[in-house]
């Protein structure tokens, strides 16, 4: 008799775990149709401006710790495709591999989304106490100095307010590659006009980074590469992200990267500076970084898809909070969009190779609100 009370116990408890797993399991695929399905916008957007934004296009969000969304599409147009073949022509490249699907793993350059990075590198100097952001750069580079550029402070390079009236960004990538040593990059900024006095004149360009870059290249003797992958890309899982391999790299503009590399760099930007547990950058550094710099300064420069935005260090503000920004990007000139909004708390990007810039701004906007909406959801 006891046997069969213990067999028939057993035999309740053996259902009960069974019914309370299958209530788990339909739980868990319940949320996660709910999920999908308030990004059923997001989808949509992408599909209707797939054609604007270059015929491929990623999304990817972050929020509580993991991606909550992911989404590719590809449909590259015969012209969009004729386009991708001359430029791997140009480019000595093969065609085939230009014409690739886009996925979460896809690696191609991000133009100005390094900014972020790179500001982000420059920052762990200022937090260790290396450098500060008052140091001036002719305390590192005397030809600074000898063209009446030695004022300029760290703080001024890394908000674009040095003053420098640079080339435009697209001229800047049209000119031949050059193979110059740091000393050469910094004599060849240090004889560029002057548009602005440093810290009053906001020109967008990449001349502040290159210069901060410098500093810390020559504070640590060592490329700002390793610099960037010891520093940000290793801490942060970005296995697939570097500036090449060019004996002086574009930290303003010469980082490729994939949707869920940078991804990764948001959620740490998100998270106070921390990922996986580790503090990469102090709360203090995320704060900096994310203040609006440009506040009675003269805008002498700043392009058309970024009018209403302010600017921190590497990154735009595109709406303020209370004492640091509420959202914040960091857009390419090929049309990737990244940016992390502390209010709602996540970070998403949108991924693509396109120099479509008409209407640029209004689809930045238009899908953010959409993103807002699911993540509201």
């Amino acid at each position: 008799m006891l046997k069969s009370i213990f067999l028939r116990s057993h035999k309740q408890t053996f259902v009960m775990k069974k019914q309370l797993y299958l209530i788990l399991l339909i739980s868990i695929i319940c949320t996660r149709c709910i999920s999908q399905d308030s990004f059923a916008a997001v989808g949509d957007w992408l599909h209707t401006n797939l054609h604007e934004i270059g015929g491929r296009g990623v999304i990817m969000v972050w929020k509580d710790g993991k991606v909550v969304y992911s989404h590719a599409e590809n449909k590259l147009s015969g012209r969009e495709k004729a386009t991708l073949k001359w430029m791997a022509n140009q480019k000595g490249d093969e065609a085939q591999d230009e014409l690739q699907d886009f996925s979460a793993n896809t690696q191609k350059p991000i133009a100005s989304c390094s900014k972020w990075l790179s500001a982000a590198v420059i920052m762990t100097f200022v937090q260790e106490g290396k450098i500060s952001l008052e140091d001036t750069v002719g305390k590192y580079f005397v030809v600074m100095t000898q063209h009446k550029k030695g004022g300029i402070t760290i703080k001024d390079c890394l908000s674009h307010l040095t003053g420098i009236n640079a080339p435009p960004v697209i001229l800047t990538l049209e000119e031949p590659k050059e193979s110059l040593t740091l000393d050469e990059t910094m004599e060849k900024i240090a004889k560029m006009p002057m548009d602005g006095e440093p810290g009053k004149s906001f020109h967008y360009s990449s001349v502040g980074l290159q210069i901060a870059a410098g500093v810390v290249e020559k504070v640590s003797r060592q490329r700002f590469e390793l610099l960037f992958q010891q520093r940000i890309a290793k801490p942060c899982g970005m296995k697939h992200t570097s500036f090449g391999g060019e004996l002086v790299v574009s930290p303003a503009g010469g980082a490729w990267s994939t949707p869920e590399d940078y991804l990764q760099f948001l959620s740490m930007i998100l998270n106070d500076g921390k990922y996986n547990g580790k503090q990469i950058l102090t709360k203090e550094s995320i704060i900096a970084m994310q203040q609006d710099y440009t506040k009675g300064v003269k805008l002498d420069f700043i392009p058309d898809e970024a009018r209403p935005w302010g600017y921190g260090f590497g990154e735009w503000v595109l709406e303020e909070g209370n004492g640091r920004g509420n959202v914040l990007s960091s857009p390419g000139l090929f049309g990737t969009f990244p940016w992390v909004d502390n209010q709602r708390k996540y970070a998403a990007i949108l991924f693509t190779t396109n120099v479509n810039f008409s209407g640029r701004h209004n689809r930045y906007s238009s899908l953010k609100s959409i993103v807002d909406e699911a993540i509201g959801k």
